[in-house]
């Protein structure tokens, strides 16, 4: 069975249900039923994150506003992919690409892709949050929905005193064959699962119950699970699992409880 530390705290009572999110999607042009999949009345996400070309872009893209107005009309919070470059992006640059997802697309929040790890960039990344985190006050004041939700796009476990900067942190981002035996550190037990996000890629449809299993055991609220791989360096993320119907249900309680996991 996979390593696990002790279970988060209130990870197995809360085993009936695990929220999805949605990494980033391929162009419109390029993944046109994957963003009316998500666009449709009645599928429920925390959040969908999106970029333009590992930004916002230079100029709006009509058709991204076109397929995000629509995502945010069926209540999906939509999230601006900055890259946060492990620390190194320069600030201007980062505030200035959040104004133009802001001005162009009245995003809902920011997923910071490749954020920082250790401790002596905490200070930095915390400042920009901060700065994030103004800025989408400023677009509520302004009369546009916004939710303020911050993603911080670690992809492995950062030191602990990143827990509380942000809404979420991603501490997995990787293929099933490392998820399987993945653990989650004992200081991750002090915090809700809904801080926690885990995706998932290379995961066969046979395994869907014991990824779900993981995630709850871990204390992770929210994944995002899928049979698409990296090979060749495609972007497993650009499109939807195969089994996108089942893994939506199975997310919202179906059989999956909050034992263990078994391999």
């Amino acid at each position: 069975m996979p390593r696990l530390t002790r279970p988060p705290r209130g990870a197995q009572a809360r085993g009936d249900a695990t929220g999805l999110a949605v990494p980033g999607f391929a162009h419109p042009l390029m993944a046109p039923g994957e963003w009316a999949e998500i666009a449709r009345p009645g599928r429920s996400l925390d959040w969908a994150a999106f970029d333009v070309s590992r930004g916002p872009g230079s100029r709006p893209d009509p058709l991204y506003s076109e397929v995000t107005a629509r995502v945010r009309d069926n209540g999906v919070p939509l999230l601006g992919l900055l890259d946060a470059a492990r620390g190194r992006r320069p600030f201007g640059e980062l505030v200035s690409d959040a104004s133009r997802y802001l001005d162009w697309y009245q995003v809902d929040g920011f997923y910071l892709d490749r954020a920082p790890l250790g401790r002596e960039d905490a200070a930095e990344c915390r400042w920009a949050v901060t700065t994030l985190r103004a800025l989408l006050e400023q677009q509520a004041g302004a009369g546009r929905s916004g939710t303020g939700h911050i993603v911080l796009g670690h992809g492995i476990h950062p030191e602990p005193c990143y827990a509380d900067l942000a809404d979420q942190l991603v501490t997995f981002a990787g293929p099933w064959d490392r998820y399987r035996w993945s653990e989650a550190p004992l200081w991750t037990a002090d915090h809700p699962p809904s801080r926690f996000v885990h995706l998932v890629h290379g995961l066969p449809e046979l395994h869907l119950d014991s990824a779900l299993r993981i995630a709850r055991w871990q204390g992770a609220a929210t994944v995002c699970l899928t049979d698409r791989t990296a090979r060749d360096g495609t972007d497993p993320w650009s499109g939807l699992p195969g089994y996108w119907d089942q893994v939506a249900e199975l997310a919202r309680g179906g059989a999956v409880d909050g034992r263990p996991p078994t391999m």
